[in-house]
C-alpha cells in the first residue's frame, strides 16, 4: 500500500486516523457510464470507511467496452405486432424499438 512501511505500521496509522479497511470478494466490477462499461476483472475491491465518508477502492486489470442501448427486437413479436395492426414489418419493427419492445402498447399504437 504504501512503499517502504511496514504494513502493520500502516495498520496502525489508518486506526489512530479512524480509518477502517475491509476487504470484499468480488470477481467483476462494472463501472456504467452510460455510452460505455469500465469492466475490471480479477479485481482487489476494498471498502473504505474514514471518519464516516465511505470508499470503495479497486485495482485490477481493466477494459473499455461501447454498450450498443439499441435493444433486440424478436422477428416473432414483428409478426405478431404485423398480423395484429396490418401494417408493414419495416412499421412494425420501428414502432417496437420506438416502444422498447412493448408489444401491447405498439400494437396499440398502430392501430390508432
Amino acid at each position: 500500500m504504501f512503499p517502504g512501511m511496514n504494513p502493520r505500521d500502516v495498520q496502525k496509522a489508518m486506526k489512530k486516523m479512524g480509518i477502517k479497511q475491509v476487504p470484499i470478494e468480488a470477481k467483476q466490477v462494472i463501472i456504467d457510464c452510460g455510452e460505455k462499461q469500465i469492466i475490471i476483472e480479477n479485481p482487489e475491491v476494498s471498502r473504505v470507511n474514514m471518519m464516516g465518508q465511505e470508499t470503495f477502492q479497486v485495482t485490477g486489470d481493466w477494459r473499455e467496452e461501447s454498450v450498443d442501448e439499441t435493444p433486440e427486437i424478436d422477428e416473432e413479436d414483428v409478426k405478431m405486432v404485423v398480423s395484429q395492426t396490418g401494417a408493414s414489418d419495416e412499421k412494425a419493427k420501428e414502432a417496437l424499438l420506438k416502444n422498447n419492445g412493448d408489444i401491447a402498447t405498439t400494437i396499440l399504437e398502430l392501430k390508432e
